[in-house]
């Protein structure tokens, strides 16, 4: 099974930065899809980012610049860069993925497995 699991969240102060970190796994010839989506109390799950098996990356017109998307090298583990956190950035965030290509848009309906999230909170 593909099994998301993120770490790396915690408190920051406002403008400073967070690494996230998912490890899942794959498997040799799967095409596969990673995401990043945040949950914030009282809002609707949002998507981020995704990068898929050839490091391809979209991104979320509200989080190009500032959040960024990348795999390791040996491609089993994704991380998001946030930068210039706000407060407004304080969510749980979840690694998600699904099998086959990215799309050009985040419907996070699509994606048929999910990190248990990790929570970020930014003070002001």
């Amino acid at each position: 099974q593909i099994q998301p699991r993120e770490s790396g969240g915690g408190s920051v102060q406002a403008g400073g930065s967070l690494r996230l970190s998912c490890v899942a796994h794959k498997y040799r010839g799967s095409s596969i899809c990673m995401a990043w989506f945040r949950e914030a109390p009282g809002k609707e799950r949002e998507g981020i980012a995704t990068i898929n098996s050839r490091d391809n990356t979209t991104y979320a017109d509200a989080f190009k610049g500032r959040f960024t998307i990348s795999q390791d090298h040996t491609d089993n583990t994704v991380f998001l860069q946030m930068d210039r956190l706000t407060p407004e950035d304080t969510a749980t965030y979840y690694c998600a993925a699904r099998i086959g290509g990215c799309l050009a848009t985040l419907p996070a309906k699509v994606y048929n497995y999910w990190g248990q999230g990790t929570q970020v909170t930014v003070t002001s």
